[in-house]
């Protein structure tokens, strides 16, 4: 019988990834699939991989061909195809478990041509993170849509994260490009040509960056690379033209902010000989840019296609060194152009050279806006403490600057005491910047019973400039995982808000976890009801499959203010799915609620703060809280958890965590494009099921290290705590959610900065 999808996994010299690749495929819940693997002329053991996975699993064949490139390779597997649906996967990639069902299910539904998903990057160094590609034209699930509504499905170019219909696929005759930069041409030409197109909100993909530079997405500023580079661009610039021409500013926006940058970077890195055919290549495809594109696009992007169009060689690598040197951090610095105080100049390179306009430097006012971040969020008995920044971008603060802050509860503003201080500003100089405001429980008291959260306002005078806006700009850590606590009665939550601005809200009479603990093969969990609540469940719900799990609760007693409950989750159905939800770190997670049946309520940690931890059949079990202090319950793989922190003395930092200690722990520092790395061993402690790593402070600060004069914010150094096991493979460690609301740590040694925090989910530690 036919499989009613195909998916075609052309490979190359990948024997470090493919397996993982496939096992992905082969993890599918969607099972009615046939996978056709296009040996492109390996010469690793990427063949005898993909072979002996065949004889496993009678779903997956290979075909071979010479070595031809990736496109060709593709439209050798859709020869090889026999399914009513199609798909692609690179083989150093993954797909999520339930990608496949998702999609074909909505196809089903819908009827459209084909359907794309969201997609995640990943990789040792940086963990999971969303995929800027696909941020925005899979923001939310959307059936039976089309580019020509949805003009964000321009910047959908990639060719992987979708299932297509073979019917419209064999309609149009898409072939792919012997080219790099294949995707986009063939991708945007099946949005035009599509009847509509379903959009999935969910990850359906993840897609690997290499700590290395072997990747083509990382070869980029080679002259070959940047050539097919071009030639994608001006193939999709045509067909643009051609088909809805009323669309062409979309694309050219997005070709200048993407692949005119990559262009300009090249005069950076490229040889000598390079140079002049560079400029050749660029000038051509500046020409076939929109001049409304060009005419607003960024100040310092003006300047370099203005060097280009001038053949200014020298102005090209000064502009590319610029950035490569961090010079572009938050936008560049800004300065009064002297005897003009009303006006204000970005310092780029070239200001004074009289081959570039002094007024393509000028700032737009509109660019002259508030600054603010959040960087930290804690409480002192009952009052709310925050911390950050406030500053007026490009700029630097005058003498006598103002800084004001209002809690805005309806039509109210409310003034909260603000403290500054010196710290780094967004451009690396020491500055006025920083703030800590201090909300009390009497304030507190006004915010809205119903549940409203509440923003801020922030007023910032420096000369003759005021500016404005709500504050937001919550980094890793505490500001983004804030702690909550209980004031006059009622639960005080700090979280991120829907526009990503920084508020509080008072939750009441909420449904609370107050204990939970491990009891032979159960997590036993306690807590309190809000009044009315009857015959509750607790629900537990996988957070990309949406697959519940319902279990009775045991109502312990009850009054008018509410009740007490308890209930047990056992752990065999947890961890008896194979299967995880995600491919990378094979962790699945799933959101806890109660209340009735079909309609229960989110469930607050109000207890200790610390999760609970336990092994279970060689799988790890947590009960921890979410970045809003609701309920998750993971279960992975065992990975090390780090739980806690330390400083024995001025000289050591000791991370600590549950579970036995593994072979040693080491921290890592990955080198620049590469995936050789230095090692700093740890100090390994272990007793009563807890360990311990610790080192010296100084000997994370490189011996090398030298201070960029250009970006001061540049760290001299990151590294990565990871474990080390007993068969020689290493796993970064992860920062126990409890343990991320408590970071960042900053410590000052031996004139340098280290900053400990969090990064998608794992430890790092900044040298600055």
């Amino acid at each position: 019988m036919t499989p009613r999808l195909s998916v075609v996994v052309p490979f190359f010299n990948v024997e470090d990834y493919i397996y993982d690749c496939l096992d992905s495929i082969a993890r599918q819940t969607y099972t009615d699939f046939e996978a056709i693997l296009v040996d492109d002329g390996s010469q690793d053991g990427s063949s005898a991989i993909a072979k002996e996975f065949c004889e496993t699993d009678s779903r997956f064949r290979v075909v071979l061909q010479e070595n031809q490139g990736l496109g060709p390779a593709r439209n050798t597997g859709v020869r090889n195809a026999s399914g009513e649906f199609l798909t692609f996967v690179d083989s150093d990639d993954l797909v999520t478990r339930h990608a496949y069902e998702k999609m074909v299910q909505t196809l089903d539904e819908s009827g459209s041509s084909f359907v794309g998903g969201n997609a995640r990057r990943f990789n040792n160094s940086s963990g999971v993170r969303q995929s800027w590609v696909q941020r925005l034209p899979f923001a939310k699930n959307q059936t039976a849509t089309h580019v020509s509504e949805f003009p964000a499905l321009i910047l959908d170019r990639m060719a992987w994260n979708k299932v297509y219909r073979r019917s419209f696929w064999d309609e149009y005759g898409y072939e792919f490009p012997a080219i790099r930069y294949e995707d986009y041409p063939v991708t945007l030409k099946a949005h035009l040509d599509a009847l509509t197109v379903d959009c999935i909100a969910a990850p359906v993909y993840y897609w690997r960056e290499r700590e290395s530079g072997e990747s083509i997405t990382q070869q980029k500023f080679k002259y070959s690379n940047l050539l097919d580079r071009v030639n994608s661009a001006e193939m999709v610039i045509d067909l643009m033209d051609e088909r809805v021409p009323e669309l062409r500013l979309h694309l050219h926006r997005h070709l200048q902010h993407i692949d005119l940058v990559a262009l300009m970077q090249a005069f950076g890195s490229a040889p000598d000989e390079d140079l002049q055919t560079l400029v050749e290549l660029g000038q051509r495809f500046v020409r076939r840019l929109d001049d409304e594109v060009l005419t607003n696009a960024p100040v310092f992007e003006q300047l370099q296609i203005r060097a280009l169009q001038s053949a200014d060689i020298e102005m090209l690598q000064a502009f590319a060194q610029f950035r490569i040197d961090g010079g572009l951090h938050d936008g560049g610095r800004a300065a009064h152009r002297p005897g003009r105080p009303w006006q204000f100049e970005f310092q780029y390179p070239g200001l004074r050279k009289r081959s570039l306009p002094r007024s393509l430097y000028r700032v737009p006012p509109a660019e002259i806006t508030l600054s603010t971040s959040v960087t930290e969020v804690e409480w002192q008995d009952t009052t709310l403490v925050v911390r950050g920044s406030a500053q007026i971008r490009h700029l630097r603060l005058q003498p006598g600057s103002q800084l004001k802050i209002w809690m805005t509860v309806g039509n109210n503003d409310h003034p909260v005491p603000v403290e500054r201080f010196e710290t780094l500003d967004s451009l690396g100089e020491k500055n006025l910047v920083g703030y800590e405001f201090k909300v009390s429980p009497e304030l507190l008291a006004k915010l809205p019973v119903s549940g409203a959260p509440v923003t801020f306002i922030v007023e910032l005078r420096s000369g003759r400039l005021v500016r404005s806006g709500e504050l937001g700009g919550q980094r890793a850590g505490s500001a983004s995982w804030s702690p909550g606590q209980w004031v006059g009665g009622g639960w005080i939550q700090p979280a991120p808000g829907a526009k990503g601005f920084f508020t509080i809200k008072r939750v009441a009479n909420p449904s609370c976890l107050t204990s939970a603990k491990v009891d032979g093969d159960d997590l036993v969990v306690t807590g309190s009801l809000p009044p009315g609540v009857e015959d509750p469940k607790l629900s537990l719900t996988r957070t990309l499959s949406g697959e519940d799990l319902e279990l009775d609760v045991d109502v312990l007693s009850s009054d008018a203010k509410g009740a007490e409950f308890a209930a047990r989750i056992p752990l065999a159905p947890i961890v008896d799915d194979a299967n995880p939800d995600d491919p990378f770190t094979q962790r699945t997670s799933r959101g806890v609620k109660i209340g009735p049946s079909g309609a229960p309520a989110l469930l607050l940690w109000t207890g200790p703060e610390q999760a609970v931890t336990t092994v279970y059949r060689d799988r790890l079990v947590i009960l921890t809280r979410s970045p809003g202090n609701f309920i998750n319950l993971h279960e992975s793989p065992i990975r090390l958890v780090a739980d806690a922190v330390d400083r024995p003395s001025a000289d050591e930092l000791v991370v600590s965590g549950p579970l036995d200690a593994p072979e040693a722990f080491t921290w890592r520092r990955f080198l620049e494009d590469s995936d050789d790395h230095v090692d700093i061993p740890c100090r390994l402690n272990a007793a009563d099921g807890r360990w311990s790593a610790g080192v010296d402070l100084g000997d994370l600060i490189p011996d090398e290290a030298v201070r960029s004069t250009i970006d001061p914010l540049a760290n001299l150094a990151e590294w990565i705590l990871f474990a080390v096991m007993a068969d020689g493979s290493a796993h970064a460690v992860q920062s126990e959610a409890f343990l991320t609301s408590r970071l960042p740590l900053r410590i000052d040694h031996s004139g340098h900065e280290l900053v400990l925090g969090p990064r998608a989910g794992t430890l790092h530690l900044e040298v600055r």
